[in-house]
């Protein structure tokens, strides 16, 4: 009696999931860097690149909030960046 073959279990997912963590934190950072670049070195606007972040975050934490993992750390973590960015923008915005 011959066992079938196992072509997919947990590690495979595990792993396969990882190799979307990482292709996404690529994607996004360097969405990022070139948004930053268009901004600071050709001085051109660079709205739909940091859309294009700024979405891909949105849609991973309305997915991870429908399916209950964000913790009350999490929520912290982002209130604090988005005071930032809104103490950052309005510095800049200041002294134009």
């Amino acid at each position: 009696m011959s066992h079938p073959e196992v072509l997919r279990d947990e590690r495979t997912v595990a792993t396969e999931n990882a190799s979307y963590r990482w292709a996404y934190l690529f994607l996004a950072f360097g969405l990022l860097a070139s948004s930053a670049w268009r901004a600071f070195a050709r001085d051109e606007a660079a709205w739909d690149l940091l859309a294009l972040v700024i979405t891909s975050g949105v849609v991973t934490a309305t997915y991870q909030g429908a399916r209950g993992v964000l913790t009350s750390r999490w929520l912290m973590v982002q209130i604090a960046a988005a005071g930032a960015a809104i103490a950052v923008a309005a510095a800049i915005l200041l002294t134009r």
